[in-house]
């Protein structure tokens, strides 16, 4: 339904074929199947063979596996052999990790499922947010999250933080009784309640106007759903010390080869030669040990209740100096608090509840 904010609530009761009542069951599995679950689209966890493949792309170890399919070709078995046990080696290792910790976020967003509490067959009852339908009848109250875009049927003093939309960090005032024009945006539209916003105070009944990817939360998901994945710093530096390895490599290979070819050495030697240069000359350990190291970051991480999936995100937020934020509590939960300070020399300091961090009121810890 469009422009729900337009119109006042009987309109919006018809055009959307429901009552103050309620749909009533048969009615709201019929509307499930029609516009589909209340959620946004995710993509599918990746399987098993997909995690092991995945450790495979890496620039350094593109030229290992070149070397180690050459190595085979030409008979040079104990250092292909090598080099499949460090490629393996480095995939296990990675797979184990990435995809424990994977089935782990899958767990614990398994576990955080919200209920809602919703009006069907003139019941109140509590239903998973992801089955409510267009036409829905919705209870909502302080500290309940939105499931859907809504529009406002009665409320008392209700406001709404719609920070995670708008990017302003003040509770919205919510007006029931009001219609809008059609030009107003969704900051201004105090008859609507939006997925994703928290209700900071107040009561309200609201119907369900748009469920999914239809929602404003929905709409944002679309426009970031393109693939924008940019590389870690790790990654970044890998792939330049791969150049200048490749670089380095073949320049000696050519100035070698090319002094064996004039003094009369048979082709199979020179190839050899050549083999058995890039071989030695690549660090074949070296994906194992970031490998190892990464995989000892994620297990001190995960000590912490730190869930990371990609071993590289490790390194990339080690590589992180700075981090900004602003006031809305985007990357928080909307309370910048500061509780201990340390200092490069040791000093530590304890900032207690009250405590004025711009006044330099700070305790020293105690021992």
């Amino acid at each position: 339904m469009q422009q729900a904010f337009t119109k006042n609530i009987d309109a919006v009761l018809e055009e959307l074929e429901t009552r103050k009542k309620g749909l009533s069951a048969e009615e709201a599995k019929s509307r499930l199947d029609k516009y589909g679950k209340n959620k946004l689209p995710e993509a599918k966890p990746p399987a098993l063979w997909e995690v092991f493949l995945h450790q495979f792309k890496d620039p350094l170890i593109y030229v290992l596996l070149i070397a180690g399919v050459t190595a085979f070709s030409m008979q040079r078995y104990p250092s292909a052999v090598f080099i499949v046990i460090v490629l393996m080696v480095n995939a296990i290792i990675g797979t184990i990790q990435e995809y424990s910790a994977t089935r782990a976020a899958a767990a614990l967003k398994a576990m955080s499922t919200p209920e809602s509490k919703v009006k069907r067959d003139d019941k109140k009852q509590e239903v998973n947010a992801e089955e409510l339908v267009p036409g829905d009848i919705v209870f909502l109250e302080s500290g309940d999250k939105v499931p859907a875009d809504c529009r406002l049927i009665e409320c008392s003093k209700l406001k709404a933080d719609e920070s995670l939309l708008t990017g302003e960090s003040e509770a919205v005032n919510k007006k029931a009784d009001t219609t809008l024009d059609k030009d107003a945006g969704t900051s201004e539209q105090e008859n609507m309640v939006f997925a994703g916003s928290v209700i900071i105070h107040g009561r309200a009944v609201a119907a369900v106007v748009v469920t999914g990817l239809d929602t404003q939360m929905g709409d944002i998901a679309k426009h970031i759903s393109e693939d924008s994945a940019t590389s870690s710093p790790l990654i970044i530096r890998m792939k330049k010390f791969t150049v200048k390895i490749a670089v380095v490599i073949g320049i000696a290979v050519a100035g070698i080869s090319a002094i064996m070819y004039f003094r009369g050495d048979p082709a199979q030697e020179i190839i050899l030669m050549a083999i058995g240069l890039a071989v030695s000359a690549i660090p074949a350990g070296l994906p194992v040990a970031l490998t190892v190291a990464l995989a000892i970051g994620m297990k001190r991480m995960a000590k912490r209740n730190v869930i990371v999936r990609k071993l590289v995100a490790v390194e990339a937020l080690g590589s992180c100096t700075m981090i900004a934020s602003d006031k809305t509590g985007t990357l928080t939960r909307n309370e910048m608090t500061v509780e201990r300070i340390i200092l490069p020399f040791g000093q530590e300091f304890e900032v207690t509840t009250g405590d004025s961090v711009a006044e330099g009121e700070v305790k020293e810890a105690q021992a």
